[in-house]
């Protein structure tokens, strides 16, 4: 069976989550899961049980009704027994929900409590393929419970539960290995979810490990858990409906991840060439000892055809240094740059690399004709401006930074020529690499020109002047470009370079030629639309 495709509604109003849940349907969900402890408050709210009563009588499509407790992330304060009454109630309907959901900490609370369960809800005698099915749940809010084999044991072994969910805080991405270890392993239908940014993995990959379903939201200020993903972020960014046992996992490693357009452009090429994979954001916090710890995990799980990965900062040093003490083969583009940007593995062999240098050359050359005889201009000094004097190896390269000394070692290291930022106004170049966070959206200052005015209009009041390479990709037009264009200036984006190296790690990765179009059109319309869009 495959993986079944949930959102989850709070409700708060009965005729609005009928809506909700029918947008849900068009939108390609399986099911929906009525959240009902905001509405129904325990004994005496004849209203309230009115009101869930209906929602199951009108629901468009299968759901799932949950009345869930305040000990476990819910709303409801009231007597168990009152939830359990309603539960009855819901089971004696003529189409019952096709399931409810209860948590094992309530179901073991007391030997009275399970037998109303097993005989008043889960079987009221309605024929077999109409009767609400148990889902028995634990949550942890707080991380992985020490008790967690002992919960899904008592699961597993409830006769009256179809279902076993566990949810947990996953501290780590090695949580969710954990996690496909409980699905791979599953007794009975099971649903194993990690909760937070660390918990991503374990909801898009349940298809590949046979979890019973995974949980969505319609929008992200609906979610009901914290890192639950949108159903269109599911089903669209990370292809939910074509992951499968065979899916090979990819992803970008940085801190943080989450913010890349990573995703959305690799998981559109492997589309576009017929590739069995999903890219996931994979977020490692900075320390060398989480990187290494997190890396050698994904890498030698049996089970989780972990295939490759692009990473980003603060790593790029880190997997260099994970490499030469694993002993994995070092291109020579990464020994020239002293950094890697991209993981390979293909078997038992583990390759790393860097595509930044393939993204500056290609753009540049395209624009240049050629970089043999051009003088370029590299501004900054980390390791994109290292990359960059790799890239540009052909060419006659100046380095400057606003700490000259840094610009003296890169220069050193690389064959170029140091130049103070007060003498760049003064020299002809015939291209500008813009090597800094400097007009990064979420960095430090978004909003500021990386090169002064004054130098770019002393720059275009001389001939053609150079064209302007901004590294930076987020947002797609910085100050930089902005003022570069104003002045006549000719400019390269900082999406055509991410697109460029991107597409030399897909085809890494493939094995075929990645699809420029679809990756450039991609990229566009995820930086054209609105944050959460």
């Amino acid at each position: 069976m495959s993986t079944l495709l949930c959102v989850a509604l709070t409700v708060e109003d009965v005729h609005a989550a009928l809506d909700e849940a029918r947008l849900a349907q068009a939108l390609g969900a399986d099911l929906v899961e009525y959240r009902v402890d905001q509405i129904f408050h325990g004994e005496g709210d004849d209203e309230g049980q009115a009101a869930v009563l209906r929602l199951a009588r009108e629901t468009p499509c299968p759901c799932i009704v949950t009345c869930r407790g305040t000990e476990e992330g819910g709303a409801y304060d009231g007597d168990d027994s009152a939830r359990i009454s309603l539960y009855e109630a819901l089971g004696v309907m003529d189409q019952p929900p096709a399931y409810v959901d209860l948590e094992l900490s309530t179901f073991e609370r007391s030997a009275n409590l399970r037998q109303k369960v097993r005989l008043g809800v889960v079987h009221p005698g309605q024929q077999k393929d109409l009767a609400t099915r148990l889902i028995l749940s634990s949550h942890d809010f707080d991380g992985r419970p020490a008790d967690l084999s002992r919960r899904i044991g008592a699961m597993i072994a409830e006769d009256s539960a179809t279902i076993a969910k566990i949810a947990f805080r996953a501290r780590s991405l090695r949580d969710n290995l954990e996690l496909f270890e409980l699905l791979a392993e599953r007794q009975k239908p099971t649903i194993a979810l990690g909760m937070g940014r660390f918990g991503l993995m374990s909801r898009v990959l349940a298809p590949k490990f046979g979890g019973f379903l995974t949980f969505a939201s319609l929008r992200d200020e609906s979610a009901t858990a914290p890192g639950q993903p949108t159903i269109a972020e599911l089903l669209n960014r990370f292809r939910f409906r074509s992951i499968g046992a065979s899916t090979k996992v990819y992803g970008v490693i940085g801190w943080p991840a989450e913010q890349s357009i990573g995703p959305d452009v690799h998981n559109a090429a492997f589309e576009a060439v017929g590739h069995d994979g999903v890219y996931l954001p994979l977020p490692i916090a900075p320390e060398w000892e989480s990187f290494k710890a997190t890396v050698l995990s994904l890498v030698e799980d049996p089970h989780l055809d972990f295939t490759g990965a692009s990473v980003t900062m603060p790593h790029k040093e880190h997997l260099l240094r994970l490499a030469e003490e694993r002993g994995w083969e070092i291109d020579a583009s990464v020994r020239a740059c002293g950094v890697a940007n991209t993981l390979v593995i293909d078997g038992d062999a583990v390759r790393i690399t860097n595509t930044d240098v393939v993204g500056v050359r290609g753009p540049l050359d395209e624009a240049l004709g050629g970089l043999a005889g051009q003088r370029v201009l590299v501004y900054g000094a980390g390791g994109a401006a290292r990359a960059a004097c790799v890239a540009c190896a052909d060419a006659e390269v100046f380095v400057t930074n606003r700490t000259h000394e840094k610009a003296a070692v890169l220069a050193e290291q690389t064959g170029a020529k140091a130049i103070t930022l007060a003498n760049i106004a003064s020299e002809r170049f015939d291209a500008v690499m813009q090597c800094t966070p400097v007009g990064m959206a979420e960095g430090p200052a978004p909003e500021e020109l990386s090169i002064d005015r004054s130098v770019l209009e002393a720059w275009s009041s001389v001939g053609e002047g150079p064209v302007v390479f901004e590294t930076v990709y987020t947002p797609a037009r910085t100050p930089l470009v902005i003022a570069a264009e104003e002045l006549g200036l000719r400019t390269i984006e900082g999406l055509r370079m991410f697109v460029e190296q991107a597409r030399a790690q897909s085809a890494l990765w493939t094995g075929v030629a990645a699809p420029q179009g679809v990756m450039t059109r991609v990229g566009e319309e995820v930086l054209a639309s609105p944050p959460g869009g």
